[in-house]
């Protein structure tokens, strides 16, 4: 007579549950990047649009800078609404109209004609993608507990570095081969070819994404439950799940400001790398363009690595803290002698990659505290106040360089935000945000 040692069902359920997650992951995040990739692309192609625009246009760096920069306002007005629109309607259906306007405004980019022209598509650019990535973070809530998020929050956010691998090459290629084709300069090409797949992927979210869990066709039912049970399971822990308590916290406006100085950092380098390889020597755009790479190629490994790092020790402070610190004294060291090709990659390189880390491993936080509405209203409020350093950042670069002939001091603010960024961080309860 035998008997037949029946597996404990945790034991079913671990082999289950990695094997589900591996599904959404394969399902979702992939495509997501792949948009993100083309929305950060349309973001900061100024930058390397700048580097024929300006001349062409009789622009100064202050207009540049004022230009970039107003993208933010515009933003910033709109992103709490965006994205509480987003969890109320469904975010197949508001994420696909986002990447649509946004394209059809970028590529209307090439009509820029003087400054006022130039400041009123940026701002209506930046209306237009006003709650995409707040509204990805809050998508991903959907999906994934609190202790998965790292890496999958990592792995999308790689779309950022991934836009200056991909779009480094691409945009000095256009700038340099389209420049005078039909008569319209290379940096018009730019703004039109590059919004192109914006649309295209607007019209894909329409048939790919679903709105929650439950409307997976492509899960059966007891994964389904399962994915449910572990969110709601994470919801228990949390603060505040109404959207008047994500402004109420004094944690949301703590982390406002933190996200200032990450920003700061963020843009200070996409849209001023171009000009800083430049600005060391080098003067072919395809060249610019292929070196770009590097940075954010070596941001790619950094981010990847961290947030695995993170998840398996399900701590978070120093994550974020290290990442910007490194970041800061990266662009402090570009601006030391000697001022060479070689010194500006290296630099910039470490910059890079402290900044992305930093940016990428920050969004395990609101989710940590933040539920439902509040995560909706709170991920938006942090990230739309804190993108308001997108207008502050080129902008004062722009203006230092055009009053002092350098970059250096306006880097050397920058850095200093970076810096209380990682200070404020370091300063949050340990309970409350390592999960």
């Amino acid at each position: 007579m035998s008997t037949t040692t029946l597996p404990h069902p945790a034991a079913v359920m671990k082999p289950m549950e990695a094997a589900t997650y591996g599904k959404v992951t394969l399902r979702l995040v992939p495509f997501l990047f792949i948009c993100y990739v083309a929305a950060y692309l349309d973001r900061v192609n100024v930058g390397f649009a700048k580097l024929q625009m300006l001349s062409d246009l009789k622009f100064s760096e202050t207009i540049y800078g004022l230009g970039a920069g107003i993208f933010f306002i515009g933003y910033f007005v709109f992103e709490v609404p965006s994205n509480l629109m987003l969890h109320r309607f469904g975010a197949r259906k508001w994420i696909a109209r986002i990447m649509i306007s946004w394209g059809v405004i970028s590529g209307s980019m090439m009509l820029v004609q003087s400054p006022t022209s130039f400041y009123i598509l940026r701002f209506f650019l930046g209306v237009a993608e006003a709650g995409f990535f707040p509204g990805i973070i809050l998508y991903l809530t959907y999906w994934y507990p609190s202790e998965r998020r790292s890496q999958v929050t990592s792995l999308f956010m790689t779309g950022i570095p991934m836009a200056g691998v991909i779009g480094g090459p691409l945009s000095g290629w256009i700038l340099g081969s389209f420049d005078g084709t039909s008569g319209i300069a290379g940096w018009k090409w730019l703004y039109l070819i590059e919004a192109i797949p914006s649309i295209l992927l607007g019209l894909m979210v329409l048939a790919y994404l679903d709105d929650r869990i439950s409307d997976a066709k492509w899960l059966d039912a007891d994964q389904k439950r399962m994915l449910e049970r572990n969110i709601e399971a994470d919801l228990g822990l949390v603060e505040s799940h109404s959207a008047s308590g994500a402004f109420t916290n004094p944690k949301v406006w703590i982390l406002c400001l933190a996200y200032f100085g990450v920003i700061m950092g963020l843009y200070g380098i996409g849209f001023w790398l171009p000009s800083l390889i430049k600005a060391s020597g080098v003067t072919n755009s395809a060249t610019i363009g292929w070196l770009v790479v590097i940075p954010y190629g070596a941001a790619v490994a950094a981010m990847l690595w961290t947030s695995r790092s993170s998840d398996r020790r399900r701590e978070r402070r120093w994550h974020i803290a290290l990442p910007a610190i490194a970041g800061a004294v990266g662009l402090i060291a570009s601006t030391f002698v000697p001022q060479t090709t070689l010194w500006a990659i290296v630099t910039l390189s470490v910059a890079t990659m402290g900044i992305l880390t930093a940016l990428a491993q920050f969004w395990c936080l609101p989710p940590a505290f933040l539920g439902g509405m509040a995560a909706a209203a709170g991920i938006a409020l942090i990230n739309s106040v804190g993108n308001l350093a997108g207008f502050a950042s080129p902008f004062i670069v722009g203006f230092i360089k055009d009053s002092t002939g350098s970059t250096d001091a306006g880097l050397y603010v920058i850095a200093g935000s970076l810096l209380v960024a990682a200070a404020i961080v370091l300063g949050m309860p340990k309970r409350v945000i390592d999960r």
